[in-house]
């Protein structure tokens, strides 16, 4: 099956719908007041079969000068562009306009139709005729086939549909190896089926029963059903006008402009760095000035950041970004259109290079933005890589970020991980740059906390995650690749750092050992000593775990530590008892050890936690 999107063009009153009508049997202006007015308001769709198992979607745009808002919302997806000129007004303002549109959005393939050619002579027809030549001269459209035809007396109409055909059959379609996405160009509900929409998929495919994300809206739902080119589907494929049943949506929660997407992968971008061309005739464009911005099926206001410019002269490109209060849904290498906003007419329009941008200096965002231009799609995938620093990306974000077949950004990825260029843990992969970065970071926060904190065996894991601010995950696993560092439960520390004692520090632990030696298996808690000793219990605390640390003492819960020589001297005694009996009580335990009942219940709860003993009522059994 060959898919293909033709989208018509051209100046209000010069017959597309009538043409598409004539091509296709199918009427695309369906609105009351459209019918009514004798003029196309809104998007209208139609489809020409051929035997060849080859179908056009068509997609009608309305021609009025204020419905240009309308017709960029059906110009994102087409293929082919039936270029349509009056023969009794020749080429006129809209017909400059839609066409400026086509070249800026890089349709490269176009048919022209010469419509009314009943209504003038000869010569007439034979003078407009050159007029759309001269006009298409050093465009995509200069070497077209003109086509004189009549809706009237049907003269030709058989003629353009085979040239459509022809047309279409030498057009690459859409990829279906990418990330699904179908732009929404209408919403509406049908009895017994609930809320449907409609929109030319830009990329992928998708089946009935899958999820979706509708994106910016952030509706998730499943695939009810599919309805393509007048028939139910159980797929649908890029290239294909769809209609999309969705399971359990309120029809007012979606909107032109959104955006039907496999879950979890694109994210709605605020701002987004661009590649922009003014065309020849408008006015210069100011750097902050404000725009209409089309992309897909959407239109938001933007401000426009011109990258080493106060303002872009007709003709001129130069790099950009678009600060939006609203977010779009764009993917790197999508075209897009600006619009002025007053008065409003079309100025431009350009390239996404970066959709997830962020606020940096105008000279790095053109030394980076010539990579996302210029570069391979391994060059421009490591860039956006690298671009997210410390916090990484998700594979599934990746895929979501460029417009490219998902085997190819696959093969990007190993060719870059086998030159050590990216790294990937789970499915956060990093640049090399980044695992540098936060390497230098930890190290010099662990050197400055370990000379702050001396006699302290390291940092908490937790409180150096919080100094960094990056997602656990993401944290815990750029941490476990360092070297040099050392992870101890929860604490880290430099490999190289051992905690040091200055005179009044190893006095205090002289003093601490005294008490324990002298107190024994009855050791007072933190608090106690810290009473006994006049010393705040946090830096008795880092004393205790230092002397942990060195096997002097053994932490048996938080607040109790005990010398290890008198906690061996216990522990030989509880053995001793275990051999003559199989059960002991709290008293049997007091006696033997032998301590006082507060510090009972704490060595008893760490020998169950040790997994030496376990509880039996309210005895305890040895089972190590």
């Amino acid at each position: 099956m060959h898919h293909i999107i033709l989208g018509t063009a051209g100046h209000i009153d010069h017959g597309k719908s009538a043409l598409v009508k004539a091509l296709t049997g199918i009427d695309p202006d369906r609105l009351k007041e459209e019918k009514e007015r004798g003029i196309t308001i809104d998007l209208g769709f139609a489809y020409l079969k051929y035997t060849n198992g080859l179908t056009v979607g068509i997609v009608d745009v309305p021609g009025h000068e204020r419905l240009v808002r309308n017709m960029l919302a059906g110009a994102g997806g087409i293929d082919i562009v039936l270029f349509v000129v009056a023969a009794d007004e020749g080429i006129m303002p809209q017909s400059i306009e839609h066409f400026n549109i086509c070249n800026l959005l890089k349709i490269k393939s176009g048919i022209v139709a010469i419509t009314k050619c009943d209504l003038v002579d000869k010569d007439w027809l034979d003078l407009v005729t050159e007029d759309v030549k001269e006009f298409l001269k050093d465009s995509f459209l200069e070497n077209s086939e003109i086509i004189n035809v009549s809706t009237i007396t049907m003269k030709n109409i058989e003629l353009l549909k085979e040239k459509i055909k022809q047309e279409s059959l030498k057009v690459n379609p859409k990829s279906t190896k990418g990330i699904f996405r179908l732009p929404i160009d209408r919403v509406f509900t049908l009895k017994g089926f609930g809320t449907v929409v409609t929109g030319t998929v830009f990329s992928g495919k998708i089946s009935v029963g899958e999820e979706v994300d509708i994106l910016p809206c952030k509706v998730r739902t499943k695939i009810r059903g599919l309805h393509c080119h007048g028939q139910s589907v159980n797929e649908a494929y890029a290239g294909q006008r769809v209609a999309i049943n969705l399971q359990g949506v309120d029809r007012d929660l979606l909107k032109r402009g959104d955006t039907v997407v496999n879950i979890d992968k694109l994210v709605p971008a605020y701002q987004i760095d661009a590649k922009v061309t003014l065309l020849s005739h408008v006015k210069s464009l100011k750097n902050r000035e404000i725009v209409h911005f089309h992309i897909g099926t959407s239109e938001k206001p933007a401000r426009t950041i011109l990258y080493g410019k106060n303002e872009l002269k007709p003709s001129e490109t130069c790099y950009c970004q678009f600060r939006l209060n609203e977010p779009v849904i764009a993917m790197s290498g999508d075209r897009f259109i600006i619009r002025r906003v007053t008065p409003i007419d079309t100025i431009g329009g350009g390239e996404i290079l970066d959709p997830s941008s962020y606020k940096i200096s105008h000279q790095k965002s053109i030394n980076e933005l010539t990579f996302f231009d210029d570069g391979t799609l391994a060059e421009k995938i490591a860039l956006r890589i690298k671009r997210t620093s410390i916090n990484g990306i998700r594979l599934s974000t990746l895929e979501g970020w460029i417009n490219a077949d998902i085997p190819e950004i696959y093969q990007s990825l190993n060719d870059l991980r086998s030159k050590q260029l990216v790294y990937q843990y789970d499915d956060i992969i990093f640049h090399s740059e980044a695992i540098r970065i936060f390497q230098d970071i930890i190290i010099k926060k662990l050197k400055e906390y370990h000379e702050n904190n001396p006699i302290k065996p390291g940092i908490p894991k937790e409180e150096l995650r919080n100094y960094i601010k990056v997602d656990v995950k993401i944290f815990n696993s750029l941490l476990s690749s360092l070297k040099d560092i050392y992870i101890e439960k929860d604490i880290v520390r430099l490999s190289s750092f051992k905690p040091l004692l200055n005179k009044k520090d190893e006095i205090n632990k002289d003093l601490i050992l005294q008490i324990l030696n002298k107190t024994g298996t009855e050791p007072p808690n933190i608090e106690e000593l810290s009473k006994i000793l006049n010393i705040e219990q946090k830096y008795i605390l880092n004393i205790l775990k230092l002397m942990e640390k060195e096997g002097l003492v053994i932490k048996i819960s938080n607040s109790i530590y005990v010398k290890s020589d008198s906690y061996k001297k216990g522990l030989e005694n509880l053995r001793n008892f275990f051999r003559e009996k199989p059960f002991i009580t709290v008293r049997e335990f007091k006696d033997i050890f032998p301590t006082n009942r507060k510090c009972a219940i704490h060595f008893l709860e760490y020998f169950d936690a040790i997994k030496l003993t376990k509880r039996v009522g309210d005895t305890r059994q040895l089972i190590n």
